[in-house]
């Protein structure tokens, strides 16, 4: 990244610190009785936080039913309620109960929508109880494959049109779709997004959660710890069991181009499930499929760059770990060189990372009796390594 685009990232982001720490004194001041007028009735709050569901309503937040439709009075409710239901969760406070989503889908209208004025603003979900589930707004994806009851991510988005339509859809077929609580903080005045990483990938790059504390771990859930927040944001599309050809026709590569910008790293790793007999996907339509995704993304003025995927816990001949001829590494590599594009050739730094700890101390890395997932422990190896590669090429400056 050039000296030029990594200081307007920074002051994009201190400026939007200022902005939440001005809007954060204002509501504390309007808070403390200091004799200031109250808000004028019409006027557009910047902020919210809803507790949903049919059970007592968390202090400080705004209670809202399933049966609660959207008002311009209110500013908010669901767009169709009757084809939402107030049901039970297992939280505590404001995710002891939830909403549950009876239609779905990123194109879907059965959306809770809010009135917010044009901004950049961060928006914070809590599901209630359900196994596998993805946020959507403005009809795409915004978080893949929220896992496990009460469930939290955040994301950031531009709202230009007056209004944020969200909904809570599929993860996983089958599932149930809930939404206990959900934040809206604006953190700039401008709907621009700041620089971003956006990730694409598979099992061993997709986020688990809690993000903080899963055992299991991908690489592009840990990139946070290896890149500056004030340089770029993280926004992972990864999903367990994708392939190439899913990636790019199901909604997550739609997503990505609704707001890639130039400046961004579009980071996408693939081939793993490809490979597997039941996706019928040969290498040479992987390769096809790839470089599709690749030129699409250029076309925006971001940068694509293409990772391999590392190779399995136990590839080890005689003390050296090698994989290279698994999960069409050798296509991806030469895309790379016909597209012209980076490539951080994972698959090797892995391996020569694991040659150096040895056969046991890899082992530890991946999860109990799974030789290819990697455990928290190894994800955040590979995001360690990923990001030093993009730092090598001159894609990412790494601070001392």
């Amino acid at each position: 990244m050039t000296e030029s685009s990594s200081t307007t990232g920074i002051s994009r982001n201190r400026s939007r610190k200022t902005l939440a720490s001005c809007l954060a004194t204002a509501a504390a001041i309007g808070g403390a009785g200091l004799g200031l007028s109250a808000p004028a009735a019409h006027a557009e709050p910047s902020n919210y936080r809803f507790d949903f569901g049919g059970g007592p309503v968390e202090k400080g937040y705004i209670g809202v039913s399933a049966s609660d439709a959207y008002s311009p009075e209110l500013r908010y409710g669901f767009n169709t309620p009757e084809h939402m239901a107030n049901v039970a969760a297992k939280g505590t406070g404001a995710g002891s109960d939830a909403v549950r989503f009876l239609q779905f889908g990123t194109k879907s209208s059965n959306t809770f929508n809010v009135d917010l004025k044009e901004g950049l603003y961060k928006v914070t979900a809590t599901l209630g109880d359900t196994s596998r589930a993805s946020l959507a707004a403005e009809g795409v994806f915004q978080g893949m494959n929220l896992t496990g009851n009460g469930a939290t991510a955040s994301f950031e988005i531009p709202v230009t049109d007056g209004q944020l339509n969200f909904l809570v859809t599929e993860g996983k077929v089958g599932t149930a779709f809930t939404l206990s609580s959900l934040e809206i903080e604006k953190v700039s005045w401008h709907p621009e997004m700041d620089p971003t990483i956006w990730v694409g990938g598979d099992s061993t790059v997709a986020s688990y959660y809690p993000l903080e504390t899963s055992v299991q771990g991908g690489w592009g859930q840990m990139l946070p710890q290896f890149v500056d927040q004030e340089e770029f944001d993280i926004r992972n599309m990864a999903t367990g069991g994708q392939i190439a050809r899913g990636f790019r026709n199901d909604g997550q590569l739609e997503a990505i181009l609704q707001y890639i910008k130039p400046g961004d790293l579009f980071l996408l790793e693939m081939g793993i499930n490809d490979t597997a007999a039941k996706n019928a996907t040969t290498e040479a339509e992987f390769k096809e499929i790839m470089r599709d995704m690749v030129r699409q993304v250029a076309a925006t003025g971001a940068t694509p760059v293409l990772v391999t995927p590392q190779g399995r816990a136990t590839d080890f001949v005689d003390g050296v770990h090698t994989s290279v001829n698994r999960w069409y590494r050798n296509s991806t590599v030469a895309l790379a060189q016909e597209e012209n594009v980076p490539l951080v050739d994972l698959n090797v730094l892995a391996s020569a990372y694991f040659t150096e700890i040895g056969p046991e101390a890899t082992l530890s890395l991946f999860m109990t009796g799974d030789t290819l997932h990697p455990n928290r422990a190894g994800a955040t190896e590979l995001a360690r390594l990923v990001v030093a590669d993009l730092a090598r090429q001159g894609l990412y400056t790494q601070g001392p």
